[in-house]
């Protein structure tokens, strides 16, 4: 037997099946039928983010009518309330009257943005002004205390 014979042709070998295309999640992103095939990627990024290494409870995947994208919806824990994440390439611009939107929905929500290396960021959305929460720490106002000496010696 020849070694020419023994040679596989590697371009005669179909390529491994694409996994993210079998999904299942991403099949039902797909059936949704949300035109913006970037916006599906990025949601399916941040579905596998959310229920993979995050362990979300519940997630599941939903189409805004009037905003034509992917929402994700579910729990960070068991018996926690759903919250709504709009998952969105960095590319793609957002106005307030989409936030509103989703927003009327009632559920808390996540903004995410998704950079095309799959970097996630998320960024919590409220209705309105908050308050944000105080430093935890020892953390204490020297600069006012010495200022107020200084004041007070002269």
């Amino acid at each position: 037997m020849s070694k020419a014979s023994d040679r596989v042709d590697v371009s005669e070998t179909p390529p491994p099946p694409n996994w993210i295309l079998q999904h299942p999640a991403y099949r039902e992103m797909k059936n949704l039928e949300v035109g913006d095939s970037a916006q599906v990627h990025a949601a399916f990024l941040v579905y596998m983010d959310l229920a993979e290494v995050r362990r979300w409870k519940e997630v599941s995947c939903v189409k805004s009518p009037e905003l034509q994208v992917v929402l994700l919806e579910g729990r960070e824990e068991e018996g926690a309330p759903i919250q709504t994440v709009l998952p969105l390439p960095v590319h793609q611009s957002l106005c307030h009257k989409s936030i509103r939107h989703i927003l009327d929905r009632g559920f808390p929500m996540l903004l995410c943005a998704v950079a095309s290396d799959s970097t996630l960021v998320y960024q919590r959305m409220t209705d309105g002004l908050v308050t944000p929460d105080p430093p935890v720490g020892p953390f204490q106002d020297v600069g006012r205390r010495q200022h107020r000496k200084r004041r007070q010696q002269r």
